[in-house]
């Protein structure tokens, strides 16, 4: 079994308190937090509020499927960011961990060709990842538990129809 590193809630809390305040301290001070979604969201959201910007968007970037188990390519899914108005924007990527760093290599190559700077923020990055993050609130070589990620979802995911859009 592969160890874990174990993040609850409190962790959470103070981590992402954490990673505020070094970004802070570093006097950057983003236009925009762009959260890769699903894993960077909840960061995404807490850092908005501590850093006091109110400009959160999300891209949807489809990866990993299982514990130590991914696609070949990281995909980008719908709904995409709208690019128009940023070419002065400083933005902050946000994702809770960067492991192999493709997910994020992706949406910093996307960014960067569009606004005036970029840079990231994540929970953990390990040492094998291909981006190294401006801002790390740890480093570590293990499985990350989050708390949002850990228990199985509360609904029946093989159920016909769901999750999928309608046309």
């Amino acid at each position: 079994m592969t160890e874990r590193e174990e993040m609850d809630w409190d962790l959470y809390g103070k981590a992402v308190r954490e990673l505020a305040q070094t970004i802070a301290d570093d006097n950057y001070q983003p236009d925009i937090i762009l959260a890769i979604v699903r894993g960077g969201m909840l960061v995404a959201g807490s850092l908005g509020y501590a850093l006091a910007v109110k400009n959160l968007y999300v891209m949807n970037v489809e990866y990993y499927t299982g514990v130590d188990e991914h696609l070949d390519l990281p995909v980008v899914l719908p709904p995409y960011v709208d690019w128009v108005d940023l070419g002065k924007a400083k933005v902050l990527i946000v994702d809770d961990v960067a492991d192999t760093g493709n997910t994020l290599a992706l949406v910093h190559g996307h960014a960067l060709e569009k606004v005036a700077e970029v840079r990231s923020a994540v929970l953990y990055q390990k040492p094998h990842s291909i981006v190294d993050c401006e801002y790390v609130w740890k480093h570590t070589d293990k499985w990350v538990n989050f708390p949002w990620s850990t228990e199985p979802p509360v609904v029946d995911i093989g159920q016909a129809g769901y999750g999928v859009l309608d046309a």
